[in-house]
């Protein structure tokens, strides 16, 4: 790793002195590129920095210890140098998590597509309660979220809903949310007490921006209709809805929330380019040889990523094996405790492939 670093450090030098060059004025897209790139380079300087003033503080003591004639010096030298052999082994830790590779996708906003799986009208109102785990989630994130497109039962359960997330590194941490969710409870419909199972998907896509990925105008047909209610029913007389239909795959994107046909529009070409995006990253991988499952899984029981159990009141998360308690508690927005689990298992994966 001693020569990363270096290679690093080099790197970070090299980028200061561009930036305080009289003429990097002139050339201002060089500039901010260069800026960017300082920015990032920051904190992996800063950790850098602060394993060199560890070395050098145990060095110091290492000498105290060897010449010192004081036995009281050389104890406390001691002392300290078990005290900072531990500070330099968490540091080097944190060091080599930033080294790792960046997921370029990590500080983009998302679109999530949940849809009601395996277990009819239950499904669909467990649809409902993981939309709303992630609406509280993102507001105590401080991250904004727009509704894209929903589709509601009878009793109020989304049979899907799309939305877009906006904030900081919300990819980071919602990327782990994508695959099928069980629950196991009591519906509220079931007389006889039994406990059921349904499932629901849950697809999490880094917005694609348009120069991300071009769709052409041939490519695509657009049909508009009337937007629909539970049940099926019209709710107005204008054809606002908008369908676009990707013409090369026959994939099929529909937007139909806002009043506006042209917002609707807008709302579903996001969609259509977020899904082709990640189609060709999970083409991408593939070819490289990585055998990841699509994000999206079929809905049925046996694809499950983690189960909800309310009667034992556990959350069970299949990746990393762990359980949690206080299920409402989590379906409340507080997740944190399982994704940080998740980036940590995450990160230990990547470093042993290193």
């Amino acid at each position: 790793m001693q020569d990363q670093i270096q290679q690093i450090k080099d790197e970070y030098s090299k980028i200061t002195r561009a930036l305080s060059a009289p003429d990097a004025i002139l050339d201002l897209q060089k500039m901010t590129e260069l800026s960017k790139k300082q920015a990032e380079m920051a904190e992996i300087m800063q950790k850098i920095e602060e394993l060199e003033k560890i070395d050098k503080h145990m060095h110091e003591n290492a000498e105290i210890i060897n010449t010192e004639q004081d036995l009281e010096m050389k104890q406390l030298a001691m002392d300290e140098n078990i005290s900072l052999s531990l500070q330099k082994s968490s540091a080097e830790k944190q060091l080599e998590t930033l080294l790792l590779p960046k997921d370029p996708y990590d500080e983009k906003n998302i679109i999530v597509e949940i849809r009601a799986g395996a277990g009819g009208d239950e499904s669909a109102l467990f649809a409902t309660n993981l939309f709303r785990m992630y609406s509280r989630y993102a507001e105590k994130n401080h991250w904004q979220i727009v509704l894209l497109n929903s589709n509601q039962n009878g009793l109020g359960g989304f049979k899907e809903v799309v939305f877009e997330i906006n904030g900081k590194n919300v990819y980071a941490k919602m990327k782990y949310e994508s695959g099928v969710h069980r629950v196991q409870r009591i519906p509220e419909t079931e007389k006889n007490g039994r406990v059921h199972t349904s499932t629901a998907t849950v697809a999490v896509l880094p917005e694609a921006e348009e120069f991300d990925f071009k769709i052409e105008e041939k490519d695509i047909r657009i049909d508009t209709f009337c937007s629909s209610g539970p049940g099926g029913q019209s709710v107005n007389t204008t054809k606002s809805a908008v369908r676009i239909t990707y013409l090369p795959t026959g994939m099929i994107v529909s937007c139909q929330d806002e009043k506006s046909q042209m917002k609707n529009k807008d709302k579903a070409m996001k969609v259509l380019r977020s899904r082709l995006l990640q189609a060709e990253e999970e083409k991408r991988m593939k070819e490289l040889g990585d055998q990841r499952k699509s994000q999206i899984g079929t809905g049925d029981r046996s694809e499950k990523i983690r189960t909800y159990n309310f009667p034992q009141d556990r959350i069970t998360d299949h990746r990393v094996k762990l359980n949690w308690s206080n299920l409402h508690g989590i379906l409340d927005g507080n997740l944190d405790l399982i994704i940080d689990a998740l980036e940590e298992e995450d990160i230990k994966i990547k470093l042993a492939k290193l």
